[in-house]
């Protein structure tokens, strides 16, 4: 039922991304009035006493943000931004992302409202999962991008079969390359982070955060989604916004945001503390910033959430929290991580944009005052 709602969630918003592109809406509104909407369930859900389900819910938004949906979505936008064409082109190629992340947060929240019985958490006893259940889901993730692909190949597309042929070597590649990555995180990462989680949630509570400052700073380096993003940035402005700054700001981020997290767990607050502000401070800059820079930042977010954060970061925040406040404590305080990832890269990339606006005010300043402060005799009268 979950992956079904969180399914439902990412079509339906993807269509709304769609529909926005063709219909060239202003993004920053979109954002706008669905936030707005998501934190008035918030508190309908925290009325209810259902306040559990909020951080599993706005991590699912993150969650959804993997290696098959962000090459695809980001692909799929830059397509339709470049054929509909018009002055913002480039702009309108960016932000699918970011409202696919909504999507499954606000169908998950409204999946909650009519939920019954207690919701508990139980630690997995083992992390080592079948490899023929990895190769399953590869398979059908894929395979339904595979067969909607077929479908617009016979009645719309009709490639000639040399493309074709470039198309179907490149899905092999996928799957096996999602295959053995994945594997490896699960198998390897999941351990690993539940170790060092508990191992950290018996020392001091600010080595605790320290070290989620500094991991955080990166592991997103290794999240193969961020590249892509970083890579489509850089050609879609042409080298305005470069690799380098985006993983600057990105690094900065994430490492911001898994120290908070851990804090979160040690002293036992709830996440609307930081999710609220933060998502107030990211929308009040949409307004200050150009929107290219808004439309990268909350895509971003989505991006750097991706498998490492949910199978690494995830297990070792639940490690900390097992030892902090025990087995039951952990969906109120462990979860919520993955979303604090997604928040953080908004701020940065947008406080990037924002320090491009200002320099470029200040050179201009600079020109205008060296003009009027040149020597008339200097000026040549040719009348």
């Amino acid at each position: 039922l979950l992956i079904v709602t969180v399914g439902a969630g990412v079509g339906l918003f993807l269509m709304i991304s769609v529909l926005k592109i063709v219909t060239k809406k202003n993004l920053a509104s979109l954002l706008m009035f669905f936030y707005m909407m998501l934190f008035a369930i918030c508190a309908l859900i925290t009325e209810k006493g259902k306040a559990g389900m909020l951080p599993l819910s706005f991590d699912s938004g993150g969650v959804t943000t993997g290696p098959i949906t962000v090459p695809f979505i980001m692909a799929l936008g830059v397509g339709i931004a470049t054929t509909v064409g018009g002055r913002h082109s480039s702009e309108n190629s960016f932000g699918l992302i970011a409202l696919c992340s909504i999507g499954p947060m606000l169908a998950v929240m409204a999946l909650s409202l009519f939920s019954k019985g207690d919701l508990s958490y139980t630690l997995p006893e083992n992390f080592l999962p079948a490899l023929g259940s990895v190769i399953g889901e590869v398979a059908l993730a894929l395979g339904m991008i595979v067969a909607f692909f077929i479908v617009l190949q016979v009645f719309i597309l009709k490639l000639p079969k040399k493309k074709l042929t470039q198309i179907a070597i490149g899905i092999v590649y996928t799957f096996f390359g999602l295959v053995v990555f994945l594997l490896a995180v699960k198998i390897g990462f999941m351990p690993i982070g539940y170790k060092i989680g508990t191992e950290l949630g018996t020392k001091s509570k600010w080595l605790l955060a320290g070290f989620g400052l500094v991991l955080g700073l990166v592991v997103v380096l290794a999240e193969p989604a961020v590249h892509v993003l970083n890579k489509q940035v850089e050609e879609v402005t042409d080298g305005m916004i470069t690799k380098r700054s985006m993983v600057v700001a990105l690094s900065l981020g994430v490492g911001v945001s898994i120290g908070l997290s851990l804090i979160r767990v040690a002293f036992r607050f709830s996440i609307l503390y930081y999710l609220i502000p933060g998502y107030l401070i990211s929308l009040g800059l949409s307004f200050f910033v150009p929107k290219i820079y808004t439309a990268i930042a909350f895509d971003s977010g989505g991006v750097a959430s991706g498998p490492l954060t949910s199978s690494f970061i995830l297990p070792l925040t639940i490690g900390a929290a097992e030892m902090l406040v025990g087995e039951s404590g952990i969906m109120d305080y462990a979860f919520g991580v993955v979303a604090m990832v997604a928040m953080t890269p908004l701020i940065t990339i947008q406080a990037l944009g924002f320090r491009a606006v200002m320099a470029k005010k200040v050179r201009e300043k600079i020109v205008m005052r060296r003009i009027l402060d040149a020597d008339d005799e200097q000026i040549i009268d040719f009348m």
